[in-house]
């Protein structure tokens, strides 16, 4: 991974859904700001939204809208190392070698198929792993290999996320402990970010913004998708000449992330005292993130372009990616006894 003596910092990206102000506060901002610190390597999990996605054309566009997502918001490729999972076929060859390293008992207790069996018994289903694929079953051993095959030594999280780098530390540990007298993966942590979480950020319901809750604002919405879907934030029925609660107001609080800080000490001062409306908090809103990813908007379009240097990029992305993925995998290999 170069001549850095620095550490690895990895993090991926599933491609299920348009990328949205949630993802930009609570997940791109904390990652790149970690490329100060850390050698850092991002990649597309577009594998990964095979568990849920079955549309060749979607998941094609969510792939290159979320790789010119990141790259708009400021992932220098130069600097980094961004690519597609896909584009490594030692991840899928190496997710072979440690699913027979995985205990069948570590992925039971897996949050996301835990989940999908408590769906199905709130649902009153008898079988309880009806709808679930194997795909979503070995998705622990999967995103374990992504983290492993590149030595990394933080992976950042959120805090519901935790559980898959503490499987990829235990896979790697049960492969150490057979095979460790030859090779012997690197023991990964976690990361949480101190700021910036999505927990935080509401959507258009008032909720944590989510793509399962479909109340999510867009990052690269049209203006007027976006002045519709900030009008249908609620909000409280008290007067316009009434005093007002700033903080009790899910508009307000996305104000505070994204509008100038002289704006928001006025808006919170004219709320308080009275005098103002929801309605034009909401305009003021709509203003302030127009006006901050316009740019972002104009790179991101024009990487999203027929015959833009996106796939370039990412090809580029790959080349780099693979020079630490193959000689890993054939260290792995003399290990177990294969090659």
């Amino acid at each position: 991974m170069g001549s850095t003596a620095r550490k690895v910092s990895l993090t991926g990206i599933k491609p299920t859904g348009e990328p949205h102000l949630g993802n930009y506060i609570g997940a791109i901002l904390p990652a790149l700001r970690l490329a100060d610190s850390y050698e850092s390597l991002y990649f597309i999990a577009d594998y990964h939204a095979l568990t849920t996605i079955r549309d060749r054309d979607l998941l094609r566009h969510y792939t290159r809208s979320v790789a010119a997502t990141w790259l708009a918001a400021g992932l220098d490729p130069d600097r980094t190392t961004f690519y597609r999972q896909s584009d490594l076929p030692e991840v899928f060859e190496l997710s072979w070698i440690l699913s027979c390293m995985a205990s069948k008992g570590l992925m039971n207790r897996a949050h996301a198929y835990k989940a999908a069996r408590d769906r199905n018994r709130e649902a009153g289903k008898e079988d309880l792993d009806a709808g679930v694929n194997m795909g979503l079953f070995n998705y622990p051993v999967l995103m374990a290999v992504d983290i492993l095959i590149m030595d990394a030594d933080v992976v950042p999280v959120g805090r519901d996320q935790v559980q898959h780098v503490e499987y990829a530390a235990d896979i790697a540990g049960s492969f150490n402990a057979v095979y460790g007298d030859r090779f012997k993966f690197k023991i990964p942590t976690a990361v949480i970010p101190d700021e910036g979480s999505a927990h935080t950020l509401p959507g258009t319901d008032g909720r944590k913004m989510s793509k399962s809750y479909g109340n999510t604002i867009p990052l690269f919405a049209p203006e007027a998708s976006l002045r519709k879907l900030i009008r249908r934030i609620p909000t409280d029925s008290v007067p316009v000449e009434e005093p007002k609660d700033p903080d009790s107001a899910a508009v307000f609080t996305l104000l505070e992330r994204f509008g100038a800080p002289d704006l928001v000490v006025d808006t919170r001062a004219r709320l308080s005292a009275g005098g103002m409306g929801w309605g034009e908090v909401k305009a003021q809103l709509t203003d302030a993130l127009i006006t901050q990813f316009a740019p972002l908007q104009e790179r991101y379009e024009a990487l999203m372009a027929q015959g833009s240097e996106l796939d370039d990029l990412l090809a580029h992305g790959a080349d780099k990616a693979r020079k630490q993925t193959r000689p890993l995998l054939e260290r792995v290999r003399d290990a177990i006894g294969i090659g």
